[in-house]
């Protein structure tokens, strides 16, 4: 079979199994399968496929049809347009979280001087990467509980020359850090445990996917301890399901000075950025 007639043919069977986008997932798993860009496949079209390559291909199509996630077959995913290796070991970078970094770059840019930022719970890295990548004057410290994460991170860092300013540490929340920051932000566990998510999701690290509480618990405990490591004008973004956001406000406690929500790529509320009265008494501009 042509390299058309099998996107085909693949396209058709993920759709069937629950795929949202069967066509992309069809023509990313091919290209890997061959070694190829993804544009290569529009050039080739024609080429006919031999039985070990068919072969390759049927076994990702496979694991995809179950729920497994495009990102962990092929090792690795964009995200702010760059490019971060992927494993079973860290979440998926999810277009969602995009806002978040968008705005964190955008309070960077506002500031004249360096800024310290943190970023808890970073995973795969991808957030504290692509803040320092697109904000020069920012020095990035990010945490993760699990040292398997770190390590992807750490290739993460290295693969985008930033180890001058993108620091790894393991352990709680901010626990490992010292000092006090600029920016703290955070993509922590938020959906409620118990809930049941689609099969590519259900696939992604438990810890980093769940939390006690309605979904809150951890977000609430960050939000009560980021407050205390903020310098002056220092603000703090946070990642969350519009489900708990009244539930996290709330956490924030009688020193939250003020708050903003900022919406995802699909309109939902995803994103709050708050400042504070105590450690800091000066409110950020609009």
């Amino acid at each position: 079979m042509t390299i058309v007639e099998v996107l085909k043919l693949s396209a058709d069977y993920l759709q069937k199994h629950g795929s949202d986008s069967p066509r992309l997932d069809a023509e990313l798993l091919l290209a890997h399968a061959l070694g190829l860009r993804r544009l290569d496949l529009y050039l080739k079209f024609d080429h006919s496929l031999s039985e070990p390559e068919l072969s390759a291909y049927r076994g990702f199509v496979a694991r995809r049809g179950k729920g497994e996630p495009v990102a962990y077959l092929v090792g690795h995913k964009e995200f702010m347009g760059l490019d971060f290796e992927v494993t079973p070991d860290v979440l998926v970078p999810n277009p969602d979280t995009e806002v978040l970094v968008q705005r964190a770059v955008a309070i960077a840019r506002e500031s004249t001087g360096a800024m310290r930022v943190a970023d808890v719970g970073t995973g795969s890295g991808c957030i504290a990467i692509a803040i320092a990548h697109y904000a020069p004057n920012t020095d990035v410290w990010a945490t993760d509980v699990s040292g398997r994460a770190l390590e992807v991170a750490s290739r993460n860092v290295a693969k985008h020359r930033l180890e001058a300013r993108v620091h790894l540490e393991r352990g709680d929340l901010m626990h490992p850090l010292g000092g006090d920051f600029d920016l703290v932000c955070a993509n922590l566990p938020y959906v409620a445990a118990g809930t049941t998510l689609p099969a590519e999701v259900a696939a992604q690290p438990a810890r980093a996917l769940y939390a006690e509480g309605g979904g809150a618990a951890l977000i609430d405990r960050f939000l009560t301890e980021a407050p205390t490591r903020l310098g002056p004008g220092g603000r703090v973004l946070a990642e969350l399901d519009p489900s708990i956001l009244s539930m996290v406000s709330a956490s924030a406690g009688r020193n939250l000075a003020g708050q903003r929500i900022h919406r995802d790529v699909n309109g939902r509320e995803r994103v709050l950025e708050a400042w504070f009265s105590i450690p800091t008494n000066s409110e950020p501009t609009a």
